[in-house]
């Protein structure tokens, strides 16, 4: 990326990465074009291409935005300072349900990318899930007192399962495409307190 980008007016990058993030999660990466995009932020297919050298390049720069984003959301809101495991999970789902809400474009954008088989990117959005999960989620989980869950249980691989099943509802949503926002806290709620029963040190012990 040029790093000229970042002396256009803050206006008109909003509306690049508005319309990035709009075409994006309208499209597959495939689909989607740098004239779409263009056509979308009311600025020409070169002004494009002088600031990214090509569509993976401003696909990947909105996909660390919306993470950075999400990242600070949750951060901000003590997601990864909270001695509850389970409350975490659900406050950081209700942190990224209130980006989608009130950000639409980009939370579409970023569930659609999380999912992208597109070898041309979903390399690059997967490694840096990954690096995100190793430098925060992880070392959080693994620093809880393990007396808090039943004796002998692998932390780590307890947090794989969990965010491969929050993962896996997430797809489900997008596939909806609309859903209602005090059902999906329920179901979400039902699933953290399945993983309570599950996984937490019964009272009795």
């Amino acid at each position: 990326m040029n790093e000229k980008y970042f002396a256009l007016p803050r206006a008109k990058r909003r509306a690049i990465e508005n319309a990035g993030y709009r075409v994006f999660a309208r499209s597959s990466y495939k689909k989607a074009s740098m004239q779409a995009l263009a056509d979308e932020a009311g600025v020409s297919k070169s002004l494009l291409f002088h600031y990214f050298r090509n569509k993976k390049a401003l696909y990947l720069y909105l996909w660390q935005q919306a993470a950075g984003a999400t990242a600070a959301a949750l951060e901000q809101r003590g997601c990864y300072e909270a001695p509850d495991l389970f409350a975490a999970l659900e406050q950081g789902m209700a942190v990224k349900l209130d980006l989608l809400r009130r950000a639409p474009d980009m939370g579409g954008f970023a569930m659609r990318a999380f999912y992208e088989q597109d070898p041309a990117v979903c390399a690059d959005i997967q490694k840096s899930c990954q690096e995100h999960i190793g430098q925060f989620s992880l070392p959080w989980v693994l620093a809880l007192d393990p007396a808090q869950f039943r004796p002998g249980l692998d932390l780590a691989m307890m947090y794989k399962d969990m965010y491969w099943a929050a993962a896996g509802y997430v797809w489900e949503l997008q596939q909806r495409g609309s859903f209602d926002w005090d059902e999906v806290r329920a179901t979400f709620h039902a699933l953290v307190e399945f993983w309570r029963g599950l996984y937490a040190r019964a009272r009795e012990d």
